[in-house]
């Protein structure tokens, strides 16, 4: 389970954001959009997430609209990105595949 509340640095979200396509610093946010083939397949990702969120005690905004769900990670405690954002949304990638 992903504790760690230490900020990364702007070099540390470079090279992440580097070796993660997809993905984008959007207002101090990592945010990236995935596409089903349909309403269901995007509640199914949502739930996959939940899941993964939950087990982790980490939350993202999740914007659904119909075959696209969008997620968008910061921890907010921390006052910007941390490994516990970068880690959830690594699981993110994975569960979309499935």
């Amino acid at each position: 389970m992903a504790r760690d509340r230490t900020k990364l640095t702007e070099a540390e979200v470079q090279q992440w954001l580097e070796r993660h396509p997809g993905w984008a610093l959007e207002r101090g946010m990592i945010r990236r959009t995935f596409t089903f083939p349909d309403f269901r397949g995007s509640m199914a990702f949502v739930n996959r997430v939940a899941d993964a969120a939950e087990a982790s005690d980490h939350h993202p905004d999740i914007d659904i609209r119909y075959a696209k769900v969008t997620l968008a990670l910061v921890t907010h405690d921390a006052g910007g990105l941390t490994r516990r954002d970068t880690e959830l949304a690594e699981k993110a990638d994975g569960l979309a595949a499935t």
